[in-house]
């Protein structure tokens, strides 16, 4: 019965400190109140347009929702900054007549992380991720959007596990 009590105890105790170390997002402890996303401008040589805009959003969104970080316009203390670096279509497989069965979007975004509070913790990395779709499909409409929607959500999870997951 002792044994019982005492092993209640552990589990309790366990449970209430490890509470104060992650949240449900897997977030550390942050060291910080607020943060701001620069406008991540598209710098790559094939232009499509308004993917600067709806990444910068999807980046913004992401952090609201799995922080309790305040989105603020400057003197952040964490900053996401960066840009488009490649936008780019290729062909992934060929028919046997030598055509393509498949292209791949494949974007990468260089970002600058600064965070005021634990300057080890700052970083400037490329994040890459691809979409693969069949070759007589346009990469307009549906298709783009779902293509844009998964490499986003990709890389935005990605930038957030880097800067504030810590995996």
């Amino acid at each position: 019965m002792k044994h019982i009590k005492l092993i209640i105890l552990s589990i309790i105790i366990l449970s209430i400190t490890s509470c104060s170390v992650y949240n449900f997002t897997g977030t550390g402890k942050i060291d910080a109140e607020t943060f701001q996303v620069g406008f991540f401008q598209n710098n790559a040589e094939l232009i499509e347009p308004g993917i600067d805009r709806t990444f910068t959003l999807e980046l913004q969104d992401l952090i609201q929702n799995q922080t309790n970080l305040n989105l603020v316009k400057n003197g952040a203390d964490l900053t996401y900054e960066g840009e488009i670096i490649d936008y780019r279509v290729s062909p992934m497989t060929a028919t046997a007549d030598q055509r393509a069965a498949q292209n791949r979007l494949t974007i990468r975004i260089n970002v600058r992380f600064t965070n005021k509070k634990k300057e080890t913790d700052d970083f400037e990395k490329p994040f890459t991720f691809f979409f693969d779709y069949p070759a007589e499909q346009q990469l307009t409409g549906a298709t783009l959007n779902a293509a844009l929607k998964e490499i986003f959500e990709r890389i935005t999870q990605d930038i957030f596990n880097e800067s504030l997951a810590k995996w």
